[in-house]
């Protein structure tokens, strides 16, 4: 059996303006995301308030997406941008580091924990969980956009992505589905009494072990000696979730 991929990533075009599915993928993303916490606001399980949570709210995204951009720009695609500087904002045709976008809503996290005098790992725990499934979202709009596709293969599913060479593994695909598996993981233990910090780590330790396995069949952007750019960063991603739970486990 062979596969072509032949999406258009534009959903819907007006005159001059296109709606990418990309796009919407982070509409939904943040649609659920917000819903989600605004339900742990109104048991109780988040003590801000709901005009908190929409500040909050806006406040993530844009660190989310400038921390993303910021990484994509600075360590994944230097060259390319340097050359190509307008093609910088355009955030909608894709082009967003995951481990940037973690940098940047820990930062505004942590800063907005402070203010509020709540528990900073506390609020992750409650981040986290719909975050990973809004991540699964983000990348079925890489799928969509033909874009961080894998290596060539020449297994049964191999695709055909437009402007690539040979067959490649559809890795967007099964970064999907390891995303949906740690948001159900997440999910689960969510209601079990653990520390604060809990879910945290194993977000942490569980993305950063599927992510270093699917670096393997992805189409490597940049290496540092034999592993990849992605790969180094999902490292510290895996020291820190130990570190992290080792930390609230002897500290409980």
């Amino acid at each position: 059996m062979v596969f072509y991929h032949n999406l258009d990533p534009v959903l819907l075009q007006l005159g001059p303006i296109k709606i990418y599915w990309y796009g919407l993928m982070y509409v939904i993303s943040f649609i659920v995301v917000y819903l989600y916490v605004r339900s742990a606001v109104r048991h109780k399980k988040l003590r801000i308030s709901l005009a908190d949570l929409d500040n909050l709210m806006i406040l993530l995204t844009l660190a989310l997406l400038i921390g993303a951009r910021l990484f994509e720009v600075f360590l994944y695609n230097p060259a390319y941008y340097l050359a190509n500087p307008l093609q910088i904002p355009m955030v909608w045709k894709g082009g967003l580091s995951f481990h940037g976008g973690l940098v940047g809503v820990v930062i505004v996290g942590f800063l907005f924990a402070k203010k509020k005098k709540i528990k900073f790992l506390h609020l992750c725990d409650i981040f986290v969980v719909p975050l990973a499934l809004a991540q699964a979202f983000g990348r079925l709009g890489n799928f969509i956009n033909g874009e961080l596709y894998g290596r060539i293969t020449n297994l049964p599913w191999g695709m055909k992505f437009p402007d690539a060479e040979g067959f490649r593994h559809p890795s967007q695909l099964y970064e999907l589905g390891y995303n949906l598996v740690i948001f159900s993981f997440l999910f689960l233990k969510r209601n079990k009494q653990q520390p604060a910090g809990y879910l945290l780590s194993w977000f942490l330790i569980l993305y950063s072990i599927f992510r270093f396995l699917t670096e393997f069949v992805r189409e490597p952007e940049v290496m540092v000696g034999p592993l990849t750019l992605g790969q180094v960063l999902n490292i510290g991603m895996l020291i820190a979730g130990i570190g992290l739970l080792y930390w609230i486990k002897k500290k409980a």
